[in-house]
């Protein structure tokens, strides 16, 4: 077995809704990312935190990460301080609950050759708790209906159910940069059935490259996303509409638009990326060529500088007051908010408009006022 599974959990999102797109994407090579890097040492930080806070003594990984840093410092902390209490908590129901960290969790019994990597899963009487840590700004995960996350905790029950009573399934996603700690409960009779029911047979399917290619937002992450004739065809349906005026748009046809907008936008983009790369190996593309894009100077030796300026009789630094973040991190949660905590205040946020599955309250409108 190769390293990476065929269908893997982290990639159940995408599977389960488009199961042709793993034999698709079999022989495309993943383009490496300084955020996955980034990720993989706030992973192995977070280890080491989690084996010095049950009592190992494995030696410390920072100076051997390209990334850490005191807010990457901060974010295994929270981490492994949240581990530690929710293992604690499991401890009120049952009497040698136990912690594994970086667990492999095979999940073969439904998915073909499936496996993954649980961060840390605390196996209990009753109840069978996943953590996963993502490090990762950009996208809010949610572990409501999330896939890789019950694909772990299948892997899970597989192991640990019979050795342990298990009852609940708690899955959690543990997302410091975005504040975010979201979690999932459900019943294991639910679980099971939602594995023998779609899971199994998705997997199935997608392992023999069955199925029919659908866009949609799990296209974000997707080897064949640029090339994709279902996603080019999932977008370009929005040609049909006029967009000379549009106030010329009716309310219904905008509220069919809106949910396209953004899965449109990164399309667009991601086609000339791609563009751009083969452009740059060769490929012609008509009516289109390859310029130098705009450059910002920048200083060849900072040192030099400083060191010229200063002898000419300036001061060549200039003082800023630390962002909100750098200052949390130089004091520490708690000694923020003791010295700083009244001097903080937080606007309210420029209104967007997004659907209305989203957990954030509504605003009021100036319809609302007005009928206030």
């Amino acid at each position: 077995m190769g390293k990476h599974a065929l269908l893997s959990a982290s990639s159940s999102h995408r599977w389960l809704a488009c199961p042709p797109s793993a034999r698709a994407c079999e022989g495309i090579k993943e383009r490496a990312s300084p955020y996955a890097k980034q990720g993989t040492d706030a992973h192995t930080m977070c280890e080491y935190k989690l084996k010095k806070a049950l009592g190992h003594q494995p030696r410390s990984p920072a100076e051997d990460l390209d990334y850490f840093d005191a807010e990457m410092d901060n974010c295994s902390d929270e981490y492994c301080s949240y581990v530690m209490e929710q293992l604690e908590a499991a401890k009120e129901f049952c009497s040698d609950p136990q912690l594994m960290i970086e667990e492999r969790l095979d999940f073969s019994k439904w998915v073909p050759d499936g496996f993954g990597t649980g961060d840390a899963v605390i196996v209990s009487d009753e109840v069978l708790h996943v953590i996963d840590f993502k490090y990762g700004l950009g996208v809010l995960v949610d572990a409501e209906d999330n896939s890789q996350m019950r694909c772990y905790a299948l892997g899970a029950l597989d192991t640990y159910d019979g050795i342990y009573d298990i009852s609940t399934v708690k899955m959690t996603i543990f997302q410091p940069r975005r504040g975010n700690v979201s979690t999932a409960v459900m019943d294991k009779a639910e679980l099971l059935k939602w594995a023998e029911d779609i899971l199994a047979p998705t997997a199935k399917l997608a392992y023999e490259g069955g199925g029919e290619f659908k866009a949609g937002d799990h296209c974000r992450f997707c080897r064949l996303k640029d090339t994709c004739r279902k996603r080019a065809e999932y977008n370009l349906e929005l040609a049909r509409y006029d967009f000379a005026m549009p106030d010329t748009l009716g309310q219904d046809e905008i509220a069919a638009i809106l949910p396209r907008i953004d899965e449109l936008v990164s399309w667009g983009n991601d086609i000339k990326e791609y563009a751009l790369r083969q452009a740059l190996s060769g490929t012609k593309y008509d009516g289109f060529k390859v310029v130098e894009g705009r450059s910002v100077r920048r200083y060849t030796d900072e040192a030099a500088v400083a060191s010229t300026v200063e002898d000419a009789g300036y001061d060549p630094y200039e003082k800023k007051l630390m962002g909100i973040t750098a200052m949390t991190s130089l004091l520490g949660k708690k000694r923020f908010e003791e010295l700083l905590g009244s001097l903080i205040t937080k606007p309210q946020g420029k209104p967007v408009l997004v659907p209305d599955t989203d957990k954030r309250p509504a605003m009021n409108t100036a319809a609302d006022d007005f009928k206030e």
